[in-house]
């Protein structure tokens, strides 16, 4: 537990992907009422995969370190990759029992990445028609 405790820190002090995107194909948000917490994701595709990925946020360890975690997780992967992963997928990420509140923290990331993507997909088909 020790090893994931250092990893989300790490995360956490040093985020991978934090920024912006120029131009950026989807601009996706979430915000967690209870806590405070936020999270933006942006990404360009290429022949239907993640070749560029940001995030911003503010909020607790576990909320910008999972978004830390995801943003290189899913770094070259396709759209189809991201869009089957489940809180399980997220869990393993974060490597740490969580309860209620703080998995609410940890799926922020995930939930505005899947949001940002379907927006993108449903704009592709509307404008391939």
């Amino acid at each position: 537990m020790q090893l994931y405790q250092e990893e989300l820190l790490d995360h956490y002090r040093n985020p991978r992907h934090k920024g912006r995107l120029v131009q950026p194909d989807f601009k996706s948000a979430q915000h967690n009422p209870s806590c405070g917490d936020s999270v933006c994701f942006e990404g360009k595709f290429s022949n239907g995969v993640l070749v560029e990925v940001a995030f911003d946020g503010v909020g607790c360890v576990i909320s910008q370190a999972a978004a830390s975690l995801l943003a290189e997780l899913v770094k070259e992967k396709s759209i189809e990759q991201i869009t089957i992963l489940t809180s399980q997928d997220m869990h393993a990420l974060i490597g740490m029992e969580l309860g209620p509140t703080r998995l609410k923290c940890a799926l922020l990331s995930l939930y505005a990445l899947q949001e940002g993507i379907v927006t993108y997909c449903a704009q592709v088909r509307s404008d391939a028609q």
